[in-house]
């Protein structure tokens, strides 16, 4: 059976880890892969323009790069009120300017399409009596989040804030607060104008980007911001690189990432935790899971004999296993009934992008396989690849009974959480086919152990293996 390889300490590129993790921000947000790269590489480029540099460039650097931190929390809620597929809602809400008449428009082509007419009514008409407030409720939910998680991972009040303040406008018409002016972080001034750039750039052309920010110069932008942007977008080879296959590469040669802040294995840890509390704010039925299955996972591993060394990276493969749900709609994650063939294959397809986010860092070739092959099941009936027996790591087999422990003792979309008794009355079914008999042991001796565990429960019918 496979073991991941014992790793040495971790030594790793700040940009190069947390632009890897941008493009499962750019799923969740409903954005075209690459989205906040391109941003970082816009607003960068802006703030070398205004003579930015040293700490002040880098946090500028890292406010591009994580700007859409907080986007998974309110994604339950718009389908929830908007009765719609998420990413198809913040994908197309942010080409919406303030303007009434595109609002409607905006609304009528994203509110309950799939339902009757009178749900269609009663939909639009509930958030047009209720767009302040929900408008408001939607973005504070987004904004604080972002920051709260960007200050998790150790970033300064510079940069929480300027993810704070990301959808604050010029003239006062924003969110969260309504700031104004210069009362607005200037990084999140940047931010926000990078993101309309790329979005107007990607979909029409540079010069539809150039014309919907001057367009908007003054009321959500600052003028001198715009003027500043118009002075790079003279330089051709700016568009040049921004359109290119190997910008991810490029972005690592600006002078932010020059610092060469490494990661060591604590600071990994956190931004593992910080990035497994993106992953479950995507749906309400998943708070905590990432955290238990890591904690789960871990007492596991130790129990069964994983080395010492190991059980870091075997906690961080838990804690990032379902990252692929970020791109998955919460129509499909938090439908109440059973799922059509075609959403059960978007479903499924989670587990194939966890493995190509997380193979995007260097060193996390094997703990990407690991996490990633969670549904794969010992008879080979699994998903993604179909792996069989020994195929399949101890690794993965520990973090597919965390997984799967958890999932039965929580509530779900479709059912109550299970008592124990029965969770592991169903998980010894799967003995040989699904659960490893040696997992199943060390996971009924370890309960105990765990917070949620019901001290009465009677295992003793069941630890035989």
């Amino acid at each position: 059976m496979p073991h991941l390889v014992s790793p040495a300490p971790l030594s790793l590129p700040l940009a190069e880890l947390l632009s890897s993790f941008t493009y499962a921000l750019d799923m969740t947000d409903g954005q075209p892969e690459g989205h906040s790269i391109r941003c970082c590489w816009i607003g960068t480029h802006i703030g070398q323009q205004l003579g930015m540099e040293g700490t002040e460039l880098w946090e500028l650097y890292y406010t591009l790069l994580l700007k859409d931190l907080g986007c998974s929390s309110n994604a339950a809620r718009i389908s929830q009120l908007y009765k719609t597929d998420d990413h198809s809602f913040k994908h197309d809400f942010k080409f919406l300017d303030s303007n009434i008449g595109e609002a409607l428009k905006f609304l009528n082509s994203h509110a309950a399409t799939n339902m009757d007419l009178g749900q269609r009514l009663k939909t639009m008409a509930h958030v047009m009596k209720n767009k302040t407030s929900l408008s408001k409720e939607l973005i504070t939910t987004r904004c604080t989040r972002g920051a709260d998680i960007a200050r998790q991972m150790h970033f300064s009040d510079a940069v929480t804030n300027g993810i704070h303040s990301l959808d604050e406008h010029w003239d006062g018409g924003g969110l969260p607060e309504g700031l104004k002016g210069d009362e607005i972080p200037v990084y999140s001034q940047i931010a926000l104008l990078s993101q309309v750039i790329d979005v107007f750039f990607l979909s029409k052309g540079k010069h539809a980007a150039l014309d919907e920010i001057r367009n908007r110069a003054d009321r959500w932008f600052n003028p001198k911001l715009v003027g500043a942007f118009e002075a790079v977008a003279q330089n051709e080879s700016f568009w040049t690189s921004l359109q290119s296959y190997d910008l991810p590469h490029r972005i690592f040669e600006l002078e932010p990432a020059q610092q060469k802040v490494m990661v060591d294995d604590q600071w990994m840890d956190d931004i593992a935790l910080a990035f497994g509390q993106v992953v479950d704010a995507k749906s309400p039925f998943t708070a905590s899971h990432s955290q238990r299955v890591g904690d789960i996972s871990h007492a596991l591993g130790k129990r069964l004999g994983i080395s010492t060394h190991r059980l870091p990276w075997l906690r961080r493969a838990a804690l990032l296993h379902d990252v692929g749900k970020l791109g998955v709609s919460n129509t499909i994650l938090d439908k109440p009934g059973p799922l059509a063939d075609d959403e059960w294959e978007r479903m499924r397809d989670h587990a194939y992008k966890s493995e190509q986010i997380l193979s995007r860092i260097t060193v996390f070739g094997d703990l990407a396989r690991a996490a990633s092959a969670h549904h794969e099941r010992l008879d080979g009936t699994g998903y993604p690849r179909g792996l069989k027996g020994d195929e399949i790591s101890l690794e993965t087999r520990i973090i597919t009974i965390a997984d799967f422990y958890d999932a039965l003792t929580a509530d779900r979309p479709y059912r109550a959480a299970l008592p124990v008794d029965q969770a592991l009355s169903i998980m010894y079914d799967e003995l040989h086919t699904t659960i490893d008999p040696d997992c199943y042991v060390a996971l009924t001796n370890i309960l105990p152990e765990l917070p949620a565990f019901a001290e009465n429960q009677d295992l003793s019918c069941l630890i035989s293996a």
